[in-house]
C-alpha cells in the first residue's frame, strides 16, 4: 500500500476519529463523512483513497466503539502507523480489516510524503526521503485478517472452505 500521509499528534482517541454524535448509524459510508472531523474539519474532502495517517502515541485511546476504525476504513485510509496504539483499537482495527503498523519512528515522516508499507518485509518506506524502516512484523493471523478484510469476512471465508 502506499499513499499520501496525514498527520496527527498524540493521544488521538476514539471521539476524535468519530464524533459520539454520529453514532446513531451503523452505515459505513455515514460514518466516513465524518471521519477525524473534530480534529480537521476539511480532513474527508482533502485526503484521497489510499492516504496513510501517521500519528504520534496512544492513537484510538478512549472508548472501545468499534465504529472508528469502520469510518477511517470506509473513508479510504489504507493504513496508520503511530509509535503505539491503544490496546482495544489496535484489535478492533485488525477485525475491521484496517492494517495499522507500530513504528518508533513515526515522528520522522510529514505530513505530504509519500510512504509505502510493505507487509510482508516489515517495512515502512518514505518514498518522499528516500527513508526505509522496519516494524515489527504482525502476527501471521492479523495479517491474514486484513488481508480477508476483516474478521467477519476471514470467518466466512474460514467456513467456506471447510464446508467444502
Amino acid at each position: 500500500m502506499q499513499g499520501k500521509v496525514w498527520k496527527f499528534g498524540d493521544n488521538v482517541d476514539t471521539d476524535l476519529i468519530i464524533a459520539a454524535r454520529y453514532l446513531n448509524t451503523s452505515d459505513a459510508s455515514e460514518l466516513a463523512k465524518h471521519v477525524m472531523e473534530d480534529a480537521d474539519p476539511s480532513f474527508v474532502s482533502k485526503m484521497s483513497a489510499g492516504d496513510i495517517i501517521v500519528a504520534g502515541e496512544n492513537f484510538g485511546c478512549g472508548s472501545s466503539r468499534e465504529h472508528a476504525p469502520i469510518a477511517l476504513k470506509e473513508a479510504g485510509v489504507s493504513a496508520i502507523i503511530a509509535p503505539t496504539f491503544a490496546r482495544i483499537f489496535y484489535r478492533n482495527s485488525f477485525n475491521m480489516g484496517l492494517p495499522i503498523f507500530e513504528l518508533e519512528e513515526s515522528a520522522e515522516i510529514h505530513e505530504g510524503d509519500t510512504v509505502r508499507v510493505d507487509m510482508d518485509a516489515g517495512e515502512v518506506i518514505n518514498v518522499s526521503q528516500a527513508k526505509t524502516y522496519k516494524f515489527l512484523p504482525i502476527p501471521e493471523f492479523m495479517q491474514e485478517l486484513v488481508d480477508a478484510g476483516g474478521l467477519i469476512a476471514f470467518a466466512k471465508k474460514e467456513l467456506e472452505t471447510k464446508g467444502k
